[in-house]
């Protein structure tokens, strides 16, 4: 494969401008990071699609809001304001015509809302993106980390059970997975962090009852290790919404794209052709 360039833009968003990388040329293919994480998390299973993949793209890796190198978000927000941002960064981008969307965790729940716009989405891929909203005793157990995160950021016990939520732990035990983690953890200011987390992980709605308007073709890609979101759980979101797929992965948890790069990219490439 030739070698590719890649080159960071600056987009001006509702909820701040978010740094983006972009590679090649093509249909606009965004892939957006879960919540904790920044666009990094995509580096192992890039160069899978890039190589199996026949169609030209131009992939747009996004630290979301708050996160990464993304302006800190100030603010409390919602996942429907972050896709409305999503919005206004493809604009900023000029993405002509539908785009394929791949998101995990965050990734996905923002995908989830734009996927009922067909002239904005071509297909969508939510990796390990609970259509529920966290339970009473998960919201508890999070909030606690707020106030940590907003004084103190990232220490060692925050950092640990963010990694505990988000890797297996043979993940957890890969210096090269945590090491990404750890790094991403590292660049967002504290209270962005703690905003993000009330934002888009707190505050997380049940969208379970708008499946149904999706207009998209969907690929659920479920774990066999996150309690939240299922194989079970995953199969009947799909099994609600008009055109989709469930598919789990094992051996991984939250960061599929990080943990199981290889079986990832041959699923979701398998999806891309079935849309050819």
């Amino acid at each position: 494969m030739d070698t590719i360039t890649e080159h960071a833009e600056r987009v001006a968003t509702r909820l701040g401008s978010l740094n983006v990388r972009v590679l090649g040329t093509g249909r606009t293919t965004v892939l957006w990071s879960s919540m904790f994480v920044d666009s990094h998390t995509w580096d192992p299973i890039l160069p899978l699609l890039m190589e199996g993949d026949t169609t030209p793209r131009r992939y747009v890796l996004v630290d979301p809001p708050g996160l990464g190198l993304s302006e800190p978000l100030r603010r409390r927000t919602s996942i429907a304001e972050a896709a409305d941002a999503a919005r206004d960064a493809l604009d900023a981008l000029g993405a002509t015509g539908p785009v394929d969307w791949v998101g995990n965790a965050f990734g996905g729940h923002v995908g989830l809302n734009l996927a009922t716009d067909p002239e904005l989405l071509r297909s969508l891929v939510a990796i390990s993106s609970p259509t529920e909203a966290i339970t009473p005793e998960l919201r508890r157990k999070i909030a606690l980390l707020k106030p940590i995160l907003r004084i103190a950021g990232p220490v060692r016990p925050v950092r640990d059970a963010i990694v505990d939520g988000m890797l297996t732990e043979a993940s957890a035990a890969d210096p090269e997975i945590l090491g990404v983690v750890v790094g991403s953890l590292q660049r967002p200011t504290r209270a962005s962090m703690a905003s993000a987390l009330r934002s888009f992980i707190i505050d997380r709605t049940d969208v379970t009852e708008r499946l149904v308007e999706i207009r998209v073709p969907s690929l659920f890609v479920a774990s066999d290790d996150r309690g939240d979101w299922s194989p079970d759980d995953a199969a009947r979101a799909a099994a609600l919404t008009p055109d989709a797929t469930a598919v789990t992965i094992a051996r991984s948890r939250t960061l599929i794209p990080l943990e199981q790069p290889r079986e990832l990219a041959d699923r979701i490439l398998a999806f891309w052709t079935q849309l050819a």
